[in-house]
């Protein structure tokens, strides 16, 4: 692969990089609070990029200035002596485009129901629990739900309507969980977190359809068929399907 060639296909990586953190494609790899580096990396790609071509147009006007200098039969001989070999970058270099061509063809799903009932509930101890707002109801995280309901035994929630939006995974008996896959860094090591539900529950639930519960907070847990793990309920009042949301993955068992 010539320089010019390496230059081209940086400019595309630095692009495909910036095309993914300026929408929403990024969410699909790596956390929102990754954002800034996306970006910064797909511009440092693309002016390493445009250094490359520039350094290259430079070099190759040195060269054809120094060869106007010689004589034709000086530059005859200088052939002769060389052979005329040319030294051919390997061809298996150009896979590096297929990552490239992966990012923007190929955009993956979010982790869903089948990552979720093969995987144990990834719910930890938290070191302290923030002061939820006083609304009611309540809009709450998934993942917070769950810390309150098993670590704080629901105090914090106390009685109030709470709202709680995730993806709908049935385990092994059809018994059906609430989910938002939670995330440190990126997909990759994204874990799910689980609530059982309870009460006036859809007749019909199919996996991976997005719900809005509306409910009350539940003493109830079980425990997860995966890795014995406690996974709270929730006493669900109301439920209506809802749009997958921008950002799929919960990022708050980390902050």
């Amino acid at each position: 692969m010539s320089r010019q060639a390496q230059a081209a296909v940086l400019f595309l990586i630095g692009t495909a990089l910036l095309h993914a953190g300026l929408t929403n494609l990024y969410l699909r790899y790596v956390k929102a609070g990754l954002q800034p580096l996306l970006l910064l990396s797909g511009g440092v790609l693309i002016l390493a990029a445009l250094a490359t071509a520039w350094y290259e147009w430079r070099r190759a006007r040195a060269e054809k200035a120094r060869a106007a200098l010689h004589t034709e039969a000086h530059a005859e001989t200088e052939g002769e002596g060389h052979g005329g070999h040319v030294h051919r970058e390997p061809r298996i270099s150009w896979l590096l485009l297929l990552p490239l061509f992966a990012l923007i063809l190929v955009a993956p799903p979010a982790l869903g129901s089948y990552s979720a009932v093969r995987t144990g509930t990834a719910i930890q101890q938290p070191y302290g629990l923030s002061k939820l707002p006083d609304s009611n109801p309540l809009t709450i995280g998934l993942v917070d739900y769950a810390t309150r309901a098993v670590y704080d035994h629901g105090h914090s929630l106390g009685t109030r309507q709470l709202k709680v939006t995730g993806f709908i995974a049935l385990d092994k008996s059809g018994a059906p969980y609430l989910v938002r896959m939670a995330l440190n860094c990126c997909a990759a090591d994204a874990q799910p977190v689980k609530i059982a539900l309870t009460g006036k529950i859809p007749p019909v639930l199919q996996p991976d359809t997005w719900l809005l519960v509306t409910g009350t907070y539940s003493a109830k847990q079980t425990k997860d068929p995966v890795n014995n793990r406690p996974i709270p309920y929730f006493q669900v009042t109301q439920a209506k399907p809802v749009p997958t949301p921008k950002d799929p993955y919960d990022e708050s068992w980390n902050q």
